[in-house]
């Protein structure tokens, strides 16, 4: 009998540890297209960390304001997630136009975090942003120096231009009155619980272009499909006339 008990606890030490094993995080990356606009986001884990790699994909030339990707909405199962903000680093292979950047590419004093998001695009709660958009101030900022006045973040400076963006054509807003960034910034935040799985936990991301939420703004094609199910969805219940 004692001998069963004893195999029976190994049994389901094992079990309980190849189940451990298994629960892997796995990156996401998310994309979308519209028109010329382009963008990606991936999100990953190190460690206790969330990495969050955003890009302006677009292969197009940038003419205007709201054509520059400015901020990622996102949203995270479960509850609110408390990070810290670590670091927000041009990577190697991007530039940074008409500014400079911190030491090791740190643009962190440009861009903000903020969870539990109140009136952000398609209600998402969570925000990394250059540019204010109402939702996002000073006191929101990545650790870094304030790289182009006025107080971060606010107005363009240091938004993602395309992959392929000439820098010499287009309105002056983006051709050297503001600070950009081609094409790439990783963010880092810190805090994660344990197993959070990036693939199985990020939901409904949103880009957004320009300096105003009235600007253009690209869902990731899953969260576009769910609007236009509950649209449908509305629709179908409006009594007839």
């Amino acid at each position: 009998m004692v001998m069963r008990k004893t195999a029976a606890g190994w049994a389901a030490a094992l079990g309980a540890l190849a189940a451990v094993s298994g629960a892997v995080a796995s990156p996401i990356t998310f994309s979308a297209t519209f028109g010329s606009r382009a963008a990606q986001a991936t999100f990953d884990t190190s460690g206790s960390d969330l990495v969050i790699t955003l890009q302006n994909t677009s292969s197009a030339d940038v003419f205007q304001p709201d054509q520059i990707l400015t901020a990622l909405f996102f949203d995270v199962s479960g509850p609110a997630l408390g990070l810290t903000r670590t670091s927000a680093v041009v990577p190697p292979g991007s530039t940074t136009w008409f500014g400079i950047t911190d030491p090791g590419g740190v643009v962190g004093g440009e861009w903000a975090y903020v969870e539990q998001l109140v009136g952000a695009p398609l209600g998402a709660a969570y925000g990394i942003s250059s540019t204010g958009l109402g939702l996002f101030g000073p006191g929101d900022v990545f650790p870094g120096s304030n790289l182009q006045g006025p107080a971060s973040p606010g107005g363009l400076e240091y938004g993602l231009t395309s992959t392929a963006d000439n820098t010499v054509t287009g309105n002056t807003p983006v051709t050297g009155s503001y600070a950009l960034v081609q094409d790439t910034v990783v963010f880092t935040l810190s805090g994660l619980p344990g197993g959070f799985d990036p693939s199985q936990a990020i939901r409904n991301v949103v880009w957004q272009y320009g300096t105003s939420l009235t600007e253009t703004r690209l869902p990731e094609p899953g969260s576009l499909a769910l609007l236009c199910a509950a649209g449908l969805l509305v629709a179908r219940r409006r009594p007839r006339s």
